[in-house]
């Protein structure tokens, strides 16, 4: 069968799980082979977990250069995998940076470019969200070797044990005149709960609650479900939760099996960032609030008084024996 190259999303110590659902979905197309982008030892840190979710071939591309400059050290080592290899896809994720990077090697290949899919069949037939959310298309590349930006959350990982085999790519220089270069990074502030885009559970609030001190609700009910929290535009342009956190078009897109919308209207720019989610419960204070029409379960009552409930049940449920 042949290879579907999938860039590896990580940090440097450990893969992030939209890559295995990337190497789950390359499996419906041929082999899986995990194509490595980074500084020295990082592939011989990942290599163990990528082949236990199913990757036949690591394609290693390291150098320092690889983690001084954005997307093109990525693009350019696809580039020379997708020549060596003859892939039947190559596959990224969704993220912003993976668009990016996506973008950029389907214009260098002369090839198609699918973005933002969520599901993908053996002939190669990517099911899509477009226009904001309003249209749900099947699409297939007919030009060139197709690129595929998935969406994460959109396919389950599984674990697929095999023996991968490691083939060296070298790294070409980068032209810092024609690139971006990273003069500075500053982490994060580190919590208990799951990276937004990656976790099972997201519980979101919007305006409806009310201010930054409300959302002590949000991060209470998130934490019983050992979720992560989330945010609307709306909540995060009126400076109560970091913009990190926010979901929707212009934020970070997520497909959790369980999305809670606390006191968001629903506007398309943030159901265009969850309406892919396995189960959707809203709540808010208008019954003829636009999030009822996608929600599988909706309450029309005041967030303040059923959030707590639903932790202390919760909590309840996880504590009995």
């Amino acid at each position: 069968m042949p290879d579907v190259l999938v860039l590896v999303d990580h940090d440097g110590e450990r893969v992030h799980k939209s890559t295995y659902e990337l190497l789950a979905a390359a499996r419906r197309l041929g082999d899986p082979a995990a194509v490595v982008v980074g500084t020295p030892g990082t592939a011989a840190r990942l290599k163990e977990s990528l082949a236990r979710h199913g990757a036949t071939s690591v394609y290693v591309a390291e150098s320092d250069e690889a983690g001084e400059f954005l997307a093109t050290p990525a693009v350019d080592v696809l580039e020379l995998a997708v020549r060596d290899a003859c892939p039947a896809a190559v596959l990224v994720s969704a993220t912003t940076d993976g668009r990016e990077v996506a973008g950029r090697l389907a214009v260098r290949l002369d090839a198609g470019l699918l973005i933002d899919a969520v599901d993908l069949d053996s002939s190669g037939v990517v099911t899509q969200i477009v226009f904001g959310g309003a249209y749900t298309v099947r699409s297939e590349v007919t030009h060139g070797t197709p690129v595929i930006a998935l969406r994460p959350g959109a396919v389950e990982p599984e674990e697929h044990p095999v023996a991968a085999m490691v083939r060296e790519l070298v790294v070409p220089s980068v032209d810092p005149a024609t690139s971006a270069r990273i003069t500075d990074r500053r982490a994060s502030p580190a919590g208990d709960r799951p990276a937004l885009t990656e976790a099972a559970v997201v519980v979101s609030g919007g305006r409806g609650v009310g201010g930054a001190e409300g959302f002590t609700v949000v991060e209470e009910l998130a934490d019983a479900l050992g979720g992560a929290v989330g945010a609307s535009r709306a909540a995060v342009d009126a400076g109560y939760y970091p913009h990190r956190f926010q979901v929707g078009q212009t934020g970070k897109t997520v497909s959790p099996q369980l999305y809670i919308a606390l006191g968001i209207s629903g506007a398309i720019q943030h159901l265009a960032g969850m309406q892919t989610s396995r189960t959707i419960v809203a709540v808010n204070k208008d019954a003829e609030a636009p999030v009822f029409g996608l929600a599988d379960y909706g309450v029309v009552g005041d967030l303040f008084a059923v959030a707590p409930q639903l932790t202390e049940e919760v909590t309840a449920r996880r504590a009995a024996p």
